[in-house]
């Protein structure tokens, strides 16, 4: 079989590889025509492969390096490079750019193009926004329909209290006539979950994201996981984070709000509040999250389940010109 040269793996689309990479206290380097990560065990140092032909992105935490040809190598591969805080959010960097993207490449334009087709119209816009409300309210039902840890906690979709403010929040989307109406509606039913989860776990709350209590930072630090998903999926749609259709347009980044906010309520949500109650570290929070996202497919294939709003929406925004 014909070896292939990094270069030729850039033409491999990212909704085609199945690997994002986050790491922590590793060295990311070129060896043998290979990139690896290197970890530091109790007696000797570790090498892992990393398949950048099926890789679409790599975050890079705390303690984290990386060479130069390790660079090269990825960026002729497509491969795309963010850098991060500790488990994985914030997304930053150190000036504007989040991302490292290599020259020349090769994502899906149709994305970018049917989110420009109707972002400009105010009326398209504000419809695209309620659909991702009815998308966010769906994927609650789904997750709390069948997820038995939730359940054994008292999150049961069928209870009066979660039935009247998921169905409630329902009623009122249509009818909404601004994005910040819209924005209002959405806030009023999470502080109902809110509620309804401090209740089932015997916890006081307030939602005060500088508080210090248990509840609150961990809400704080799986929405930035979150925040982090979305972000992700994001750039390898090639859709630029600055295109919000609720958050707001003048908030650089405001489109990250908009998706993550997708999977926030069912997932960040009651898991925040439980692993609140049982007295969890952050660690042993986020480890029981990342487990969640990945069993309800809320990773870049779940978000791009974004690919899945996304083509609904543009479904949706179709009709309307018609």
């Amino acid at each position: 079989m014909e070896q292939l040269n990094p270069s030729d793996l850039k033409a491999i689309l990212h909704s085609k590889r199945a690997n994002l990479y986050y790491l922590e206290h590793a060295r990311v380097m070129q060896k043998d025509g290979r990139v690896l990560y290197l970890t530091e065990a109790k007696n000797e140092n570790q090498y892992w492969n990393i398949p950048i032909a099926n890789t679409t992105v790599i975050l890079l935490g705390t303690g984290t390096s990386i060479t130069q040809a390790a660079i090269r190598m990825l960026a002729s591969a497509g491969v795309l490079v963010g850098f991060t805080g500790g488990g994985g959010t914030p997304l930053f960097m150190g000036n504007e750019i989040e991302w490292m993207m290599p020259q020349s490449e090769y994502r899906p334009t149709e994305y970018m193009q049917g989110w420009m087709s109707f972002w400009f119209d105010d009326a398209k816009r504000l419809e695209v926004a309620k659909q991702f409300q009815f998308a966010r309210i769906e994927f609650i039902r789904k997750v709390w329909a069948k997820d038995r840890d939730l359940q054994a906690e008292g999150f049961y979709l069928d209870d009066q209290d979660i039935t009247q403010a998921l169905t409630g929040f329902e009623k009122k989307i249509p009818h909404q006539s601004k994005a910040g109406d819209l924005l209002l509606a959405e806030a009023q039913m999470t502080k109902q979950l809110y509620k309804i989860a401090a209740t089932r776990c015997k916890l006081s709350f307030e939602r005060n994201p500088e508080q210090g209590d248990l509840a609150n930072d961990f809400l704080n630090h799986g929405n930035y996981l979150a925040y982090g998903l979305a972000a992700t999926t994001l750039w390898v749609l090639g859709i630029s984070h600055s295109f919000a259709v609720m958050h707001g347009k003048t908030r650089r980044g405001a489109l990250v709000f908009d998706v993550a906010d997708l999977i926030k309520d069912a997932m960040v949500l009651p898991w925040a509040f439980i692993c609140a109650k049982e007295g969890l570290a952050e660690q042993e929070f986020r480890q029981q999250l990342l487990q969640k996202f990945t069993e309800y497919r809320c990773s870049l294939e779940k978000l791009a389940s974004t690919n899945s709003s996304i083509k609904n929406v543009h479904c949706h925004v179709g009709s309307l010109e018609s």
